[in-house]
């Protein structure tokens, strides 16, 4: 008994706590699943629409209140990197119609929102929390996901994008 309860605290130490935010870089051999989704409202997104562009894809829920909480950073993001190739898509897990409109009444958002409808896509990246964000580099390569709320206009953020913005 004692054995079990040692391991269950070593395990629990080494876990980072539940505010933290945890940065994992994209296992090397692991291919970026592809991406092709329909828009809510809008267009949706082909690969071909990457090319050479910089992406951050936040999946998210409206009933997630960390997502809630990080979407305006994730906005402000958006407009400040898109002038340097940066696209922010806002990848919502499996929620109907209904529920994105009643969320977006609340908290009117510009940035694309895409549908996972049958969650095929949040399980192709490997997002088993969230929010969780992929960062794709130019060469459509993932580099890393972020697991957890991120203030994406601080410090820390700032120092995982900024040397992937560069031409």
């Amino acid at each position: 008994m004692k054995r079990r309860h040692l391991l269950f605290s070593l395990a629990a130490a080494a876990m980072p706590a539940f505010s933290d935010v945890l940065r994992r870089p994209w296992p090397a051999k692991a291919p970026t699943p592809p991406l092709a989704l329909p828009g809510f409202e809008g267009p949706g997104f082909e690969p071909a629409q990457a090319r050479g562009k910089l992406l951050l894809l936040n999946f998210w829920a409206s009933w997630c209140e960390p997502c809630r909480s990080e979407m305006p950073s994730l906005e402000l993001l958006a407009q400040k990197y898109e002038a340097r190739g940066l696209q922010v898509l806002a990848i919502n897990h499996r929620e109907t119609d209904a529920a994105i409109r009643r969320f977006m009444q609340q908290m009117p958002i510009s940035l694309p929102i895409l549908r996972d409808a049958d969650g095929a896509t949040t399980r192709a990246f490997g997002v088993r929390i969230f929010p969780t964000s992929v960062l794709i580099g130019r060469d459509g390569r993932a580099a890393f996901s972020v697991i957890g709320e991120l203030d994406w206009t601080g410090p820390q953020a700032r120092q995982w994008i900024e040397p992937l913005l560069a031409p």
